[in-house]
């Protein structure tokens, strides 16, 4: 049921005409421990797929949707927002969009249950990633990821980094 969600959710972000966008899908380490988290317990990797479209308007922001599978079936999430290309053909890419999510949404820390309590079903979406294009039409990214709730939704928020890479083709 859950990765159902998911697939809904992408295929409904998807379903805005490709002209001027891309493709985009990647490998991520799930749930890395880095001083942003309190995290690191999750193990698997994600499987990322999306979609980025074409600039808006005289603007750098590119509107973006994904969804991120995991291989252990751990937590699976789905995000929207819009990120900006910086440099030509060595860029530096930075985003920021809202997320839902499969895993705990308690409101209170156990170490012991082997999840991370989120404390909220809706976090924030934070990536920057670093890629060169390798065609005119494919680039390569390597990407960091990270979702919380800034301590919005309540004072547990233990975060979560994923650390990977991907490949976006131009539509």
């Amino acid at each position: 049921m859950r990765v159902a969600f998911l697939f809904v959710a992408l295929a409904v972000g998807m379903s805005a005409p490709a002209a001027a966008g891309e493709l985009f899908g990647g490998l991520y380490i799930h749930d890395v421990d880095t001083p942003l988290t309190l995290s690191g317990v999750e193990g698997g990797a994600d499987v990322q797929l999306g979609w980025r479209g074409g600039r808006i308007g005289r603007t750098p922001l590119q509107p973006y949707i994904f969804g991120a599978l995991n291989t252990a079936g751990e937590t699976n999430y789905a995000a929207a927002g819009v990120s900006a290309r910086f440099g030509r053909h060595i860029y530096v890419r930075p985003g920021l969009g809202i997320a839902v999510h499969t895993g705990s949404a308690r409101n209170v820390e156990d170490p012991t249950n082997g999840k991370v309590d989120f404390g909220s079903r809706i976090l924030f979406e934070a990536e920057l990633g670093i890629g060169a294009d390798i065609t005119d039409r494919l680039s390569i990214e390597g990407s960091w990821l990270h979702l919380s709730h800034a301590q919005l939704f309540g004072r547990q928020n233990p975060g979560m980094d994923n650390i990977g890479i991907r490949l976006n083709l131009k539509l």
